[in-house]
């Protein structure tokens, strides 16, 4: 059974968390959903940001995820790819240099990643980002731009692909971010 490492943490978006999670199980996967300082059976908790006129997102409380595998088992040999979702948690993690050489193994192995909203954060500090173009939550894009990225100003239900790359702004992007993610894993979706 073919891998993907489902990297979180602490007020990670809950539907950039749960639904994924689920998308990534119900086409056979196994997820490993980690967080450094955390092990399999912890839970991290989630926050909802919704879309509601305002000038940037709302936030509520979401749910308790629970993870699954422990962070200090993982050895990125044994992922066919890597999920970042957003919210706030790529924030913290990116200040953690396990979670970059991570990232940075998964860039070196030429492996797909896909990562939404304020997850570019952690690819920005991993340096993987120079010469790459991808898309992120608006008020990331400078981020983007300041690590050497090409960001894309493209509606929040899209998605961009940049060779193993694939990116989205935010949750209502799901369905088009997951299914770009799968076809770049090699998946087969059939209708």
């Amino acid at each position: 059974m073919k891998r993907i490492l489902f990297l979180t943490g602490d007020f990670t978006e809950d539907y950039e968390t749960m639904v994924p999670f689920q998308m990534m199980e119900m086409m056979g996967y196994k997820v490993h959903a980690v967080c450094p300082g955390k092990k399999k059976g912890d839970i991290v908790k989630t926050a909802i940001h919704d879309f509601e006129g305002d000038q940037t997102y709302t936030e509520k409380p979401g749910h308790n995820f629970t993870l699954n595998y422990n962070f200090s088992s993982v050895r990125v040999k044994n992922y066919a790819g890597l999920v970042i979702p957003g919210g706030r948690a790529p924030e913290y993690l990116r200040l953690d240099p396990k979670v970059l050489k991570i990232v940075q193994e998964f860039f070196a192995a030429d492996k797909p990643v896909a990562a939404i909203c304020h997850g570019a954060q952690i690819l920005n500090a991993a340096g993987v980002v120079k010469g790459r173009k991808l898309t992120a939550y608006p008020a990331v894009g400078p981020d983007v731009t300041i690590a050497g990225g090409d960001y894309q100003d493209i509606p929040v239900t899209d998605v961009f692909v940049d060779g193993n790359l694939v990116t989205a702004p935010a949750w209502p992007a799901h369905g088009k971010w997951m299914r770009a993610f799968l076809e770049v894993l090699g998946a087969r979706i059939e209708i």
